[in-house]
């Protein structure tokens, strides 16, 4: 096996250096989200949060294997999600009160608090996700939801 002269070993570690500087600095910047949830009515329970950025599986996150999912009890108000690429995003959230891991409704209504990113309006059924969606960039964002209940 020969050895490399000097000058072309200091070559191969600057391009080496080089390729990895730029292979590091292209890779997708990433960013966290802090989610508060304001007006619970109660502590009894799980908030359960669902974020997503496929417009196709908002609010109910149930076929979107990239959506990230937190449980909490309802008596902790705030969760971070780390390590997020920055694009487009959407929350929807449910005060699950009886912890039956569903929205209860009645005819179709709510029974149970729910609410989404942007405190999007509910008309008729949830927000479409255009009027839920927020931008992740630059270092940090926060999300201020603000649950809301019909009965």
């Amino acid at each position: 096996m020969a050895i490399l002269p000097a000058r072309l070993r200091k070559r191969l570690l600057v391009v080496a250096a080089a390729t990895t500087w730029a292979m590091l600095s292209a890779a997708a910047p990433v960013t966290r989200l802090d989610v508060q949830v304001d007006n619970l009515r109660s502590s009894k329970g799980m908030i359960r949060i669902c974020l997503t950025a496929d417009p196709d599986n908002f609010p109910a996150c149930v076929d979107d294997a990239k959506a990230l999912t937190r449980t909490l009890p309802a008596s902790v108000h705030a969760t971070s999600f780390s390590g997020l690429p920055q694009r487009g995003y959407a929350l929807a959230i449910i005060h699950d009160e009886n912890s039956n891991a569903k929205l209860d409704t009645i005819a179709g209504i709510p029974r149970e608090g729910y609410g989404f990113s942007r405190n999007a309006a509910v008309r008729f059924g949830p927000p479409r996700f255009d009027a839920a969606r927020f931008m992740l960039a630059g270092d940090a964002e926060m999300q201020q939801v603000k649950m809301r209940y019909i009965f």
